[in-house]
């Protein structure tokens, strides 16, 4: 007698999924590259459009601000409302705003149209994460899909140099915004085709306007707080007044979540221990990582007297390592060693490549020290983010997906605003300290870069210690080992508890 086969996958289905995936990173590494492609044509739009140095800051800050204030809010309205649609909104929004970032003819205009960018990205950003968790419920096609994501959202960062360095260079400042408009535009298209169109929980019971607008305000508040420390010091009174306000509104907020029916933010989702804690520990991460492309361009620039594009090729060790680590490798090593143990190895190898970058000297060679730093650096992003993603969204229900993926991207634009200013600002008060010592300028500068450096890879240490502390997995107790799993619940979880014990 023929046995019954078991039943064929539906391919067309399956290579929706994956088609998915390559439009929601698209979408990705176009926020990606934009966080770092304006950073190299600063110099050129300083000249044409004539901003000061103060000023010339919220070329960067008000990209920050809008959409690091706002991903908690986009992301749960993509929730309520259908994920597709957030999606789409934010990617005309940042493809519309790009046009108007090209072809800005003044100051304020440009920093507006980095406003509108901003919001743009928070929404698409907010439910990338969302539509991958939901498309790839289980654990092996979703460590891929997460190998795939952290590649786009990591090595976009050094792409972004070298593009930002080639268009400066050969073209002008204006094309490192006109870029984004055909990658939009066909993004744009295939997301229509394969994303898959969802209903959101429905907005019957009404919207948390009231919970929407404190959190938005707070968020905003903090980080604005951040990015003005580097010019009026952390312990002026617009810095603190800034971040006294934003505690007050959170707290505001929190209070609010706890007492409505229908709150934007269900306090439910803080009890998700993953989540919460792989959020600290990637603020960690993330805070310490952040010194290495601003501090590391500073000085190839600076010291080294490289060109924009030279720069930009300078972080392909990192870029080439990522990429290949993406290829299923990092999945693998979480599978056999379990997600703590890779975590904990690659932060371990991020913080080995900044102390290699402190020792860089005036006429330090690219290859091998530069060159091992930046491999170092690659390796241990490349096998730490993904364990973090898998670990933070491994219990989140479904229709929480969205409101997690804020959460997740929040603690990483906050704290990547938070290690740039407290980095580049501990850069340069040593550099200063150093000038009025006698110090040469270049020697000042150096010795300014070196501190930021072995601050950052001390912050990465102590996250080490936070992940072992925090991201030990608990053993169950026996009672409960037999029982069903709560529905909702996702099945990777499962394989990740047996893989880190």
């Amino acid at each position: 007698m023929k046995l019954a086969s078991a039943p064929t996958p539906d391919l067309a289905a399956d290579r929706r999924r994956w088609a998915t995936l390559t439009v929601v990173c698209f979408a990705q590494l176009m926020i990606v590259l934009d966080v770092t492609i304006v950073n190299v044509a600063l110099p050129s739009i300083q000249h044409d459009l004539g901003f000061s140095q103060a000023d010339l800051t919220w070329v960067v800050n008000a990209f920050l601000v809008t959409f690091g204030s706002l991903l908690l809010l986009a992301g749960r309205i993509g929730d309520l409302v259908g994920r597709k649609r957030v999606f789409l909104a934010g990617l005309v929004t940042f493809t519309v705003a790009s046009l108007l970032c090209g072809v800005a003819p003044s100051q304020g205009t440009l920093i507006g149209a980095r406003l509108l960018q901003g919001i743009g990205a928070a929404a698409q950003a907010s439910v990338i994460l969302a539509i991958i968790v939901t498309e790839f419920p289980e654990a092996a096609d979703r460590a891929r899909a997460m190998s795939a994501y952290v590649f786009v959202s990591v090595a976009g960062g050094s792409l972004g140099l070298l593009a930002g360095g080639l268009l400066t260079e050969v073209l002008s400042w204006h094309w490192v915004f006109f870029v984004n408009l055909p990658i939009g535009a066909v993004t744009f298209a295939a997301a229509q085709v394969v994303i898959r169109s969802d209903r959101g929980l429905g907005v019957r019971h009404g919207v948390d306007w009231a919970g929407a607008l404190l959190v938005t305000a707070s968020l905003m508040s903090a980080i604005y707080a951040i990015v003005e420390a580097t010019t009026h010091g952390w312990t002026s009174a617009h810095v603190l007044g800034m971040g006294g306000l934003a505690a007050a509104l959170m707290a505001g907020f929190l209070t609010l979540e706890a007492r409505i029916a229908n709150p934007i933010m269900p306090l439910r989702i803080l009890r998700l221990r993953g989540l919460v804690n792989a959020s600290l520990v990637r603020g960690f991460l993330v805070t310490g990582m952040y010194s290495t492309f601003f501090l590391g361009t500073l000085y190839l620039e600076q010291v080294r007297h490289y060109s924009p594009l030279q720069t930009g090729a300078a972080f392909l060790p990192w870029t080439v390592t990522v990429a290949l680590l993406s290829q299923g490798v990092t999945a693998s090593l979480v599978a056999h060693f379990g997600p703590l143990r890779v975590l904990t190895s690659g932060m371990g190898s991020a913080a080995a490549g900044l102390l290699l970058f402190a020792t860089v000297g005036s006429d330090t060679a690219f290859f091998p020290t530069i060159f091992l730093a930046c491999f170092a650096i690659g390796l241990g992003i490349g096998t730490a983010f993904m364990p973090l993603l898998t670990l933070a969204m491994a219990d989140v229900p479904a229709a929480d997906a969205g409101l997690a993926s804020g959460i997740t991207n929040v603690s990483q634009q906050i704290s990547g605003a938070f290690g740039l200013a407290i980095l580049s600002t501990l850069a340069a008060n040593h550099t200063q300290a150093l000038r009025a010592g006698d110090h040469g300028v270049t020697s000042s500068l150096i010795g300014g870069y070196q501190l930021g450096f072995v601050a950052g890879a001390a912050i990465i240490g102590a996250g080490i210690l936070l992940a072992f502390v925090l991201l030990r997995p608990r053993p169950m107790r026996p009672e409960l080992q037999l029982a069903e799993p709560p529905a909702g619940t996702a099945t990777v979880n499962v394989a990740i508890q047996e893989r880190a014990a």
